[in-house]
Parts: structure tokens; sequence; C-alpha cells
């Protein structure tokens, strides 16, 4: 399955090559043109059934949360600085890889019967905590590791429970997926497919490949945060997983569309595609670049939820991974709608 090939690739912010690579090799055949910029986003163009001039922009990220080394001790141990957004609760005693060669170590922090007082009540920071690689001593430790080094949770792929997945960077290799899944496909428009680079740490790759591509208007493939879990009320839910893919309203970067959302909101639900709303107008994604660029750009997002989120372990329901999917491919079919001919 390319999710699971996917998820396990390593690619924090800036350092996205080896999705890159991957993606480039699955599709390289099943596309008109493909482009790279200076800032490493891959550009894939379909080139449509009409000669309209029309065009659409489908945009997931590559990146994923991580980590880069910032400092090597004199006792070996590995100090870090978090690239994205990492909950530190969530950090200590967590495997990890290092680097191209994929050293493993796992992240530390002082034994609990060690810390003060003061400590236990309170959440260690990510600067209060370590990489252990099983180094002897900073010598030992520079022989595996360098400075700038990437970092990666030691995450494996599994299908479990009624039709979920659990992964690290289903946020958003699940987009970079559906996506892939469209190669091959034609339109009456020039569909071009944005696998962009630095989403995580302030969407940087989509703010180039926008203004590249100037669509008449984007969609932005994602996943979302998913609070129906144990502890939380019905009435805090902002997706709940397994009730279908979701559409934003509002978020922190973009207001979206509301003729565009709509429009895909009614397709869902006249087709039987199981959709819902987010409710909740935090978080963000690649549309509050998109819908900046050129003047303004009519953009909408797609989204799965995913429970966990930035963390080693985010859940999908391949309900929702499905829906996603399904109502992308009958959006392109449906867009000239969209698109005034």
């Amino acid at each position: 399955m390319l999710l699971s090939d996917l998820t396990s690739l390593s690619g924090i912010s800036g350092n996205e090559s080896a999705v890159r690579e991957y993606i480039y090799e699955n599709i390289k055949d099943k596309c008109d043109e493909i482009r790279f910029d200076s800032m490493g986003n891959m550009i894939a163009l379909l080139r449509g059934k009409k000669a309209n001039g029309k065009k659409i922009m489908l945009s997931a990220h590559m990146d994923e949360i991580g980590m880069i080394v910032s400092k090597i001790t004199d006792n070996g141990f590995i100090k870090f600085k978090t690239v994205g957004g990492i909950d530190p609760r969530i950090m200590v005693s967590k495997p990890v890889l290092i680097g191209k060669d994929s050293i493993p170590g796992v992240i530390g922090y002082k034994a609990v019967h060690l810390q003060e007082k003061s400590e236990r009540e309170t959440v260690a920071k990510a600067k209060q905590l370590y990489i252990d690689i099983g180094a002897k001593d900073k010598k030992d430790a520079e022989k595996k590791v360098s400075l700038g080094d990437a970092i990666v949770f030691d995450s494996s792929y599994r299908e479990f429970g009624d039709g979920l997945i659990k992964a690290k960077a289903l946020d958003d290799r699940a987009g970079c997926a559906i996506l892939m899944g469209l190669c091959g496909k034609r339109f009456d428009f020039d569909l071009y497919l944005a696998f962009t680079v630095q989403e995580e740490v302030g969407l940087r790759g989509a703010s180039v490949a926008a203004k590249q591509i100037e669509p008449d208007l984007a969609l932005v493939i994602e996943c979302t945060t998913c609070s129906d879990v144990h502890g939380s009320k019905p009435a805090d839910y902002v997706t709940t997983l397994g009730e279908g893919v979701a559409l934003s309203i509002i978020d922190r970067s973009t207001y979206y569309n509301k003729e565009l959302t709509e429009f895909i909101y009614k397709l869902a639900q006249d087709n039987n595609i199981p959709v819902q709303y987010k409710k909740a107008a935090a978080g963000g994604n690649d549309a509050g670049a998109i819908h900046l660029a050129c003047g303004g750009i009519k953009t909408a997002a797609l989204s799965i939820p995913a429970r966990y989120i930035h963390s080693p372990a985010s859940v999908i329901s391949k309900k929702d991974y499905q829906a996603c999917e399904e109502l992308t491919h009958l959006f392109l079919q449906e867009a000239r709608q969209c698109l005034n001919f």
C-alpha cells in the first residue's frame, strides 16, 4: 500500500528528499510534465482534455514534524530542537532515527526518582530532553551523528481495530497518496499536483508553488485534528473518526471560499460520500498561503480526521481516507461548474 511506504520514509521540514524521490519514481511515467523548484516542491502536470486555459491546483505537503540535532554533549548525548509543532508530553522514551544512516536512539529525561517535586509537577520542556544513542562520549557520538542531522520518530505503519491505521507522518503522506492516485487521469482542465515542502514550519513551499502555477482554484488535501477520545465532550469534538472527510470553513490562517466549500459539501451529500464539517477554527494548512497568492485564489480543503496528530502514532480511519479520495476524484470530474466554462 502506498500509505505504508510513504509513512515509513523520513522527511522532516527541509529534508523531504526521500519522500520526493519515492513519489517521483512512482508517478514519472503517468504525468505530462514534472518540475522541481528551488524550495524543493515537486509539481506534476496532467494536461486537460480541452485547451481552455483553466487550471486547478491540488496540494499535499511531503514534510512531517520532527527534530534536528543542535548539540552533542561531552558524555555523548544528543540535544535537539523541534521542527514543527510537537507537544513535549509525548516525547519522553520515544524511539527515534537520526540522519541519513537512521542511527537509532531514545528520547530521555531525568529519572522520576531523581526529580525535584517541582519537576514532577510540571511538563518537561524539549530543551530539557536529550537523545541517547548509546555513545560512550562526544567523540564516539560524532562518528555517527552531526549537527543539523534530521531526526524522525521510529514508528511503523499498522492496521488495527475496525479499519484503522496507525503510523507517523500520516499528516500529510495521506494527502500525498491521494494525489499520486490521480496521476494518469485526465480532466477538462490542466491539473497541477503540488507536492509541497515545509508546511509544518510556515506553509513555505505552498506559497512558492501557488505563485508558479497561478491556478483558477485550489484544493488542499490534508489531515486534521480529531478529538473524539476519552475525556473529551461531544460538544468539543473537532471531527469524528469514521464519519467521513472533513471540510473546513475557517481556521487560523484561512477563511475558505464559501461557494466552493458548499459546492463540495453538497456534491458529497448527493453522492452518499461521508462528509462532515470541521468544528474548530484552530490549526491551519497550505491553504493559508495559497488563498492569498496571485491576488487571491479560490481555495477549499478536504481533510482526513487524525487522532493524536503531530505525534509518533497518529490514527486515521480507512473509511475517512477513502471518502477523501472519492470526493477528490468526484470534485475534479464536476469542477467545470466552478470554473465557468
